[in-house]
């Protein structure tokens, strides 16, 4: 199974006077990097979120939004004025720029994020844990989404592999032809530059096995076969972080694509390899969206 780094969930859950509301979206990165957005309340516990947020997630690039509505009786507050005058200028200007009513104005401010602050409460225990939870229901609804994504992943994968390995069997197929087709053209060109009867056959023979044998390309096409099918066997393999293993065994088939290559010396077998080459720069780009 195959976790796409591509995803998003939602949990949203209302405790005493706090309704909590988590976001979470992640898109395919190297590392984790978290963008994150907590409101005032949660700024104490950033260490914590982003650890939970990581351990679930593992690896992309995240953007986690939180929010938090009051409800219930009325608490002591401080206004940000500061953000208050910077929202409070931008709209304005947008307003007379549009020749929009501007008398409701400051109170649509006021209500915008941050700018009124609960000054003197604090997140109770039982308050955090609750959060916990919601926190990680979303992170459980963005990892069901990247097994969903994952299955088309893996699907595709697949078919680029099987593509791959119908070249190396038409390969395998053209391999006698081209070894003849190697020996007519030397014992052709011996005797058009030298004469029939101007070369010693045996010596020619042992020369043409040892060039032959350098470019074997036997080797190559078995080691292509066993890295197709570990490739499978890691596809089937537990766990969720496979995307940088998958990487590494993709380069492993570029290597032995590309020496069958310069081995060729053949029209037809070049033409299977520009296939496979494609269908594995193909595999490559899937590979950048797994986990």
């Amino acid at each position: 199974m195959l976790y796409s780094m591509t995803g998003y969930g939602r949990s949203e859950e209302t405790v005493g006077d706090k309704t909590f509301l988590v976001e979470v979206k992640s898109l395919n990165g190297k590392q984790f990097d978290l963008r994150l957005q907590l409101p005032a309340l949660l700024k104490p516990y950033e260490f914590e979120i982003r650890n939970i947020l990581n351990e679930g997630l593992e690896r992309g690039s995240v953007e986690c939004i939180v929010s938090i509505k009051q409800n219930g009786t009325a608490k002591p507050v401080t206004i940000n004025t500061d953000l208050l005058k910077a929202y409070y200028q931008s709209v304005a200007q947008v307003a007379t720029e549009l020749n929009a009513d501007v008398d409701q104005l400051l109170a649509a401010v006021l209500r915008l994020p941050e700018v009124v602050i609960n000054s003197t409460e604090m997140l109770s225990e039982n308050d955090w844990k609750q959060f916990q939870t919601v926190l990680k229901h979303a992170i459980n609804e963005l990892n069901t989404h990247r097994i969903e994504e994952g299955k088309s992943l893996e699907a595709d994968l697949l078919s680029r592999v099987v593509n791959i390995e119908s070249h190396q069997k038409t390969i395998t197929a053209l391999e006698p032809r081209r070894r003849e087709k190697i020996k007519d053209n030397l014992v052709k060109l011996l005797e058009e530059n030298v004469g029939k009867e101007n070369y010693d056959a045996n010596r020619m023979e042992q020369e043409l096995i040892f060039y032959i044998e350098k470019i074997d390309i036997s080797e190559e096409q078995v080691r292509l076969k066993n890295h197709c099918d570990y490739f499978r066997t890691m596809l089937d393999e537990k766990g969720k972080s496979k995307g940088k293993k998958l990487s590494f065994i993709l380069q492993e088939f570029g290597r032995e694509i590309n020496t069958t290559g310069s081995k060729a010396n053949d029209s037809e077998i070049q033409k299977c390899v520009v296939l496979m080459k494609d269908e594995l720069e193909k595999a490559k780009e899937q590979v950048l969206n797994v986990l």
